[in-house]
Formats: C-alpha cells, structure tokens, sequence
C-alpha cells in the first residue's frame, strides 16, 4: 500500500514537473506581468485608475492582433519583418482612398485584402520557394515602406472623423475601447486555432518535423502560406487601427513595429526555432510591453529608452528560450 502510495505520489510530481516544464516560460512572464502592475501602480500615481488602464489596452491593440499572428508564423520556425511597413502602407493607403470618397466599408476590404496580398507574397517566396523566410520579408520591409512613402510622399493623410470607420480606433462600446475588443476577439479565435484545431496542430508539427507532417499527406506549403497570409491581414488590421485613432494615415507609422511583435512572441514562450507555441504567453508578452511603455512614460522616463528596455528583453528572451527553458523542460522529461 505504501508503495503504491508513493508511486501515485511520484506519478503526480512528475505530471506537474512536466506541465511546469512545458509551460514555465509563460508562467514566468505572468508572474513578471503582476509583479510591473504592481510595480508602477506604486510607482506612478496616474497608473492604476481606469482612464489609463483603459488607454492602456487601446494603446496595446494593434500589437496584440499582429503578435497572436506572428506566434503562428514563428511556430513553424518563421519570421516575417515586413508587418511595420504593411501597418504603415495600410493605414496610408487607407487615408487616401478615403479622402479620394472610397465607401468606409469597400476601403476596409480593400486594405484588408491588401494585407493578405503581401501576406501570400511573403507565403509564396518562403513555401513554395525555398527563400529564407528571413530574406523575403526583409524584402517585402524595405518594398512596402518604399511605397508607403511613395504614396504619401512624405506627409501626414487626414482622415475625416465623421466617417463610421473612424469608430473603428476611437470608439468605445460600454466604456471598452472598440480596438480593445478587437484585440481580444482576435486573440480568442487565434488560441482556438491553434490549439483545438488540425491546422494549430500542423502549425507545430512543420516547426518541429516538417517532413515528417509532409509524409503524413499534409500539404506543408500550403500551411506555411497560410501563417504568412494571417500575418499580413493581421498587420493591415492593425494599420487600420492606429490610422483611425490617430485620425491620419503616415508612412512612419509602424517603425519597430516588427521588433514588439516579435518581442511579445518570444517573451510568450513561442520558440525562435520552431516546434512550440503559446498564445496565452503571447497575450501576457505582449501586456508586458505595453505596460512597461506605459509605466516610464508616466515617471517622465524618456521614450527613447523604451525601445532599449524592449530590445534588452527580446536578447534576455531568446536566451532563456533557447538557453534555460529548454533545459529545464528537457530535464523534466
């Protein structure tokens, strides 16, 4: 009876030692996310109230939609570089064809369209091509925020604020902010995806064996078109947001857009190499950021050094994703 006593015991520690070893990075982020709420609520008086915090998430959408998208691209041991162009030329193009009297609704679609457009060039080149992903969508970075200048030659688009589209970045629906709402809908559908569906399934799979997915009768190619596709919808959503809060379509929106996406990804416990996803790390990686933007603006930290706290988390990210993670769940195993 005493053996089999411990045998449960020891069967139960091992389960919760493998579950901690497979999910400790998003658990570490989680902790580190309440530990900086705490932190600058302390800290900045203006912080904890509800006018900020609701800014807050506003501010943080559009990085949020792009993030839960690039966990799939990253998954399949991915990159895609180009989604701060495809914001910057969406939101353009969107003020253009607005102020040239497009209908609100066709210009989304439009836009939208437009992103899945540079998505599946990006698929295209890096599935069916054999490009590195790497090269193709720094490609498709320099070519979109070319165009995106091109366009715009340089200057600032308004958008008219009595267009219903408009709603879109600063409306409010029970006091949430509209891309707020978004946001979550989004992630919502995207960890239903991934992890409840054979699509999310074969998402991981290519990242850790592609060909062992491909021998099972998968068409590999299409999957990696497909994560690309959702990237570049993802951005122009995005780009269709930050437009329509700030009420101007610029080509210098989305610069370092890539490097907080990516961030929020890796920091989330996605692997830089393929194999392993975690959307629920990538809502807390990308809360992380906004919260720690958020906080030093409020104790007059120059913005400047937000981008150098962002790059240092993404070094001290890979390296505990490749580094200290992976030995401690290879350990658990």
């Amino acid at each position: 009876m005493t053996t089999t006593s411990q045998r449960i015991v020891t069967s139960r520690s091992a389960r919760a030692g493998a579950h901690i070893g497979r999910h400790g990075q998003t658990i570490a982020i989680a902790v580190m996310l309440v530990v900086l709420l705490v932190f600058f609520a302390l800290s900045a008086d203006r912080f904890a109230t509800a006018g900020n915090m609701l800014n807050l998430v506003r501010q943080i959408a559009p990085t949020l939609i792009v993030a839960v998208a690039m966990t799939f691209v990253i998954s399949t041991s991915g990159i895609d570089l180009s989604v701060g162009s495809t914001v910057a030329l969406s939101g353009s193009l969107l003020a253009i064809v607005l102020k040239h009297g497009w209908d609100p609704t066709l210009a989304l679609i439009a836009i939208l369209a437009l992103g899945a457009a540079v998505g599946f060039v990006n698929g295209w080149f890096s599935a069916y091509q054999n490009i590195p992903p790497f090269i193709v969508t720094l490609a498709m970075l320099s070519i979109m925020r070319g165009t995106a200048l091109r366009a715009t030659e340089g200057y600032s688009t308004p958008i008219d604020g009595d267009l219903w589209i408009v709603q879109l970045g600063q409306g409010r629906i029970a006091g949430v902010p509209v891309p707020a709402i978004l946001a979550v809908l989004v992630a919502l559908a995207a960890w239903g995806v991934l992890t409840r569906t054979p699509f999310g399934r074969y998402v991981i799979s290519l990242g850790s064996n592609g060909e062992s997915l491909r021998r099972t009768g998968v068409n590999t190619r299409k999957v990696g078109l497909a994560v690309y596709v959702l990237t570049g919808v993802a951005a122009a959503l995005a780009g269709v947001l930050i437009a329509t809060r700030l009420s101007s379509g610029s080509s210098n929106a989305g610069t370092g857009f890539e490097l907080e996406a990516i961030t929020a990804v890796v920091l989330g416990g996605t692997s830089l190499f393929g194999g392993r996803g975690s959307m629920l790390g990538t809502i807390f990686g990308a809360l992380t950021l906004g919260v720690i933007a958020n906080g030093l603006v409020l104790l007059h930290v120059s913005p400047f050094y937000v981008q150098i706290v962002q790059g240092a988390i993404l070094l001290l990210a890979i390296f505990a994703n490749s580094k200290v993670w992976s030995r401690f769940g290879a350990v658990r195993k």
